[in-house]
């Protein structure tokens, strides 16, 4: 059997967090700073992503990591929706393989004031977690999660907590400006602790290689190097539970994503993109 620290590791493989989405993935207008992009055009796009082992120490027993992410960003009209599937497989050393299949849905409001999540994790065909609710945010006051699922509860939101779509449209904003470095809580409904803090980095504009889509216009915008560290929610704990180093458009796309959980590290490679209908709003 997988060790226990690998196998919660391995179910986090599956939070979209973006990390896109995931995040991969604006609060009120006083958290952006004056010199800040303000012209930020979303592509709604759908996206298939190949997930593989890039390493392994020998002490995380994973042999290998192959899966596929599919990613759909909607444009809703009152809000944005995203969509996520990961099937990924695990092989260890000593033990059978584990097969993880996450779903992922959510909405989120344009001014960033609310969210609806809904998580299923089947990990061998079983059902792992169902997470379910909804959250809303009061500018500085900070806001609230209810949890459907998996029971009845509702928990504060600390002052600053933002929601994945706009801490990435922050990103975006700060991107190529002198302030590339910044951390907030972000609530994104993959756990059910609440919210993670996250430390952002965005570095250096990237040139990422050609490729062949599907609507290849959409890998025309100017792509940035943006880190991510997640850190656990409890206090006291100097070390992020793991960390992202990806190249993201600033139309909203991702072109490759690296996560590192200590002992080991994934990658996430475009595979398929093409556009999303907008809707008449």
């Amino acid at each position: 059997m997988p060790n226990v620290t690998a196998l919660s590791r391995a179910r986090r493989t599956a939070r979209p967090a973006v990390a896109f989405a995931l995040a991969l993935l604006l609060g009120s207008a006083g958290t952006v700073p004056a010199f800040a992009r303000t012209a930020i055009d979303i592509a709604p796009h759908k996206a298939t992503y190949r997930l593989k082992l890039d390493h392994a120490r020998l002490q995380s027993g994973i042999t290998d990591v192959n899966g596929q992410m599919s990613f759909s960003w909607n444009d809703a009209c009152d809000g944005w929706t995203i969509d996520q599937r990961f099937q990924v497989r695990f092989s260890y050393a000593e033990g059978e393989d584990m097969n993880l299949i996450t779903n992922y849905a959510t909405w989120e409001a344009k001014d960033g004031s609310a969210y609806r999540f809904n998580v299923r994790k089947l990990v061998n065909g079983e059902v792992d977690e169902e997470l379910s609710g909804g959250a809303t945010l009061d500018g500085k006051g900070g806001g609230n999660v209810r949890y459907d699922k998996p029971e009845s509860r509702s928990m504060p939101l600390k002052p600053g907590t933002m929601f994945p779509t706009a801490h990435t449209l922050r990103v975006l904003t700060q991107a190529g400006s002198p302030e590339n470095l910044f951390s907030v809580p972000v609530f994104d409904g993959a756990e059910a602790e609440g919210a993670s803090p996250v430390n952002t980095i965005v570095g250096k504009l990237r040139s990422p290689a050609v490729m062949k889509v599907k609507d290849a216009d959409l890998l025309a915008a100017k792509a940035w190097q943006v880190s991510l560290a997640f850190f656990p929610i409890n206090p006291g704990e100097p070390l992020p539970d793991y960390e992202t180093s990806m190249v993201l458009q600033e139309n909203g796309v991702v072109r490759s994503m690296l996560v590192d959980y200590g002992d080991f590290r994934v990658s996430m490679e475009l595979e398929t993109l093409e556009k999303a209908g907008k809707p008449p709003c």
